[in-house]
């Protein structure tokens, strides 16, 4: 028996990838493909069981409780949600299951493991994030999420030095625990992520490259798989992959 998918963003780069990766799964079924300004009611109308959304953050806050409402479950690569929406949408799946993930690639989900385990071990850590050029946040939602998780593994962190600045920014942002996170966007780059970690003596680089839009999609059909046996809110593929 096939789970039934819909996918919102469709003819986006990202959408059109989740879109043959599911065509291409025999245990799903691409039941309706959904795009902004397409009848949302399509997707409720074609049956589906679980949809996924990689559109905007502002769609996805309009398009999600809609989903909830019908009580199908939804897979999220969506980044940009607050804690606030996330704690609304919370509340609006109760009678289906939502996962929201920073990053789909099981690589990536590995490196920001590694570097919460490695944060406590460490004096000083930076975050380089790098991404093509139509990203439109920064730093982006895996760095975020990376910073987040070392900044709550360890607390201590070596001061930074800097004190005149040539150029304004030229240290980056600076996100929880004081952690330095630097945004590159490139042209011919597709996501890419390294956290520097320093100490006496030594130094640990943890890095993770994706080199193109398939490497997510495991992660995505796996979550299509395993949503139903997630109840609630799950956030990143963790809980999905057992760590």
């Amino acid at each position: 028996m096939t789970i039934r998918v819909a996918v919102l963003g469709a003819r986006g780069r990202m959408g059109a990838t989740v879109c043959d990766a599911v065509e291409a799964d025999p245990e799903l079924e691409l039941v309706a493909a959904v795009d902004e300004g397409d009848d949302l009611d399509a997707v409720r109308a074609a049956g589906a069981e679980v949809v996924v959304d990689f559109t905007v953050a502002e769609a996805a806050r309009q398009n999600l409780p809609r989903v909830a409402g019908w009580g199908i479950h939804a897979v999220v690569g969506t980044t940009g949600f607050s804690a606030e929406d996330l704690e609304q949408l919370r509340g609006a799946f109760s009678s289906s299951n939502l996962v929201v993930a920073a990053n789909f690639a099981i690589g990536a989900v590995l490196m920001m493991r590694f570097a919460e385990i490695a944060a406590p071990y460490f004096d000083s850590v930076e975050v380089i994030e790098l991404h093509h050029d139509n990203k439109v946040d920064a730093p982006s939602g895996t760095a975020t999420e990376t910073v987040r998780r070392m900044a709550e593994a360890s607390a201590q962190w070596a001061p930074d030095p800097t004190r005149t600045e040539v150029f304004p920014g030229a240290r980056g942002g600076v996100g929880p625990a004081g952690i330095h996170v630097h945004s590159v966007r490139l042209r011919g780059l597709v996501a890419h992520q390294e956290v520097l970690f320093g100490t006496a003596g030594q130094m640990l680089t943890v890095r993770h490259d994706s080199f193109d839009r398939v490497s997510f999609m495991p992660g995505v059909v796996l979550a299509c798989k395993r949503i139903a046996d997630h109840p609630g809110l799950t956030i990143g593929l963790e809980p999905l992959l057992g760590l």
